[in-house]
């Protein structure tokens, strides 16, 4: 028997005579009046009532310590002969285990060494922990562990409370600053019936009261749309978006942005915009303007550098586009193993950008003015149709947004879908006809300019993380496999090296 299944069988032992003896090891509720924060700063003396995870338990006989934990911090117990009550000694000894939930009742004393701890008088099992927490020392070592275990990786390593604590921060700074600017805050659905505002592959599902196919959003820009064209200005919404793509350090399936839109402004007000509020927001969250990421120190404080997407390839790549013919584009998309599924000159020129400029954009940096083709949800630029309204800001190699000039002409809206349709077959990442959006577009939009961030990417740089796995409490991953199938595999090896 392992040292694991000994510890479980000896705490399923605890929980039946505890049973026996008509006490619940998971009690329905606690009068929690204090934090474990709270209790070190308060005066000696004072009573304290308060609960939390035991994380440690020393009994040396007379005396008896252990540390509590809460969301706020960690305080010592200690339980203490002649001064804590002898029923509670010995229930505590006998009982309770690291892991467990308690609830303490005592006052705030100092220990000889001077250590502000709580001297318990009363103390009650919440919750029985059945299976033990990792080593203190150790926590959990494999990533993919701690990833699917995400409640024991935030119990026992404070690092990872404190990524999630800037999550939440800069969050709030975002919403602060998009209110004090008089946007509203909306919300729009995520199961829709056509899915729209991007180019991507959705998830797809059925609505059985309706039988009829649904997805879930890839973006929630159009919604949004339609409440401009409702009367609404300026509004903002957190989106939860889906996508049925790749995994990779920057994605997963489910991720959230941030999205805008503004009535009466254009793509160039949105670049003063962006760097406002991405500067305001860094600010906030860290208190400089100045970051350091995975050995990179990036400086957030504006002016941004700003530049069109054929200069960024002429300064980064080392030619000219505009120069090349088609062909010859076509010869470097083959030499750098680039695939589209129907060639299309702007495109094209986008997935070179993405191949050799987009990592070597290392501080932010607006790239404007993408070719037309790339967007067809945004104007075209007046004075060369040929480039849309639009430009994407640039961090440590990584598109952190999208921004552009919408589009509310239907008539050129509709002939870009309709030719959208007709590369579904090819492109199962092309866009699909909203006839109800382009009823909205005929009775009318106001100029309009919106604004997409990427929330989980904009985190990883606050927090230097380096997978966006590690700023999602839950981020998607393969099912585990059983021990079952860990052996079988094992015997397939073995089996396979004897042939």
């Amino acid at each position: 028997m392992g040292r694991e299944e000994q510890i479980i069988n000896e705490r399923l032992k605890k929980i039946k005579e505890l049973r026996e003896q008509g006490i619940n090891p998971y009690t329905h509720k606690f009068d929690k009046k204090n934090n474990c924060a709270e209790c070190l700063e308060l005066e000696l003396k004072t009573k304290v009532k308060t609960a939390g995870r035991l994380m440690t338990k020393r009994d040396l006989g007379k005396i008896s310590f252990a540390v509590l934990k809460d969301n706020f911090g960690e305080v010592q117990l200690v339980l203490q002969e002649s001064k804590t009550f002898e029923n509670q000694m010995k229930f505590f000894k006998k009982y309770f285990d690291r892991g467990d939930f308690v609830g303490v009742e005592g006052e705030i004393f100092k220990t000889k060494t001077g250590q502000t701890s709580i001297l318990v008088k009363k103390i009650q099992l919440l919750t029985k922990s059945i299976k033990p927490l990792p080593e203190k020392w150790k926590g959990l070592q494999d990533k993919e562990e701690r990833y699917r275990k995400r409640y024991i990786d935030l119990v026992m390593d404070l690092k990872v409370r404190e990524v999630f604590n800037k999550r939440a921060k800069t969050i709030s700074a975002i919403r602060e600053f998009l209110v004090k600017k008089g946007y509203d805050e909306v919300e729009t659905p995520i199961l829709q019936p056509i899915y729209g505002g991007t180019s991507a592959k959705p998830f797809e599902s059925k609505l059985n009261a309706l039988d009829m196919k649904v997805y879930m959003r890839v973006s929630n820009e159009l919604y949004l749309k339609r409440l401009i064209a409702g009367g609404y200005e300026k509004i903002f919404e957190f989106s939860p978006d889906f996508r049925n793509e790749g995994m990779d350090a920057t994605h997963n399936p489910e991720f959230t942005q941030m999205e805008t839109m503004c009535a009466y402004a254009d793509y160039n007000d949105n670049m003063d915009f962006i760097e406002e509020m991405i500067e305001f927001v860094v600010k906030k969250v860290c208190g400089k303007t100045k970051i350091e990421y995975q050995g990179k120190t990036l400086d957030f404080k504006r002016p941004w550098k700003r530049i069109s997407m054929i200069d960024a390839i002429k300064n980064y790549a080392g030619f000219d586009p505009d120069k090349l013919s088609d062909k010859e584009i076509k010869d470097k998309l083959q030499e750098l193993k680039i695939e589209i599924p129907v060639f299309k000159r702007g495109i094209a020129i986008e997935e070179l950008f993405g191949e050799l400029v987009e990592g070597k954009l290392i501080q932010p940096t607006i790239v404007y003015d993408f070719p037309f083709e790339t967007c067809g949800l945004a104007k075209p630029k007046q004075e060369e149709p040929r480039f849309a309204e639009r430009f994407e800001p640039y961090v440590n190699g990584w598109e952190l947004g999208n921004v552009y000039s919408e589009l509310n002409d239907p008539e050129v809206l509709e002939e870009y879908w309709k030719d959208q349709e007709k590369m579904l077959a090819k492109d199962e990442e092309a866009q699909r006809l909203d006839l109800d959006f382009l009823n909205m577009l005929k009775i009318g939009m106001p100029p309009t300019s919106g604004i997409g961030i990427g929330i989980d990417r904009l985190v990883m740089l606050l927090t230097n993380q380096p997978s966006i796995r590690d700023v999602l409490f839950f981020p998607f991953m393969k099912p585990e496999q059983t021990e079952l199938k860990k052996e079988e595999k094992k015997e397939e090896k073995k089996e396979q090296k004897k042939k």
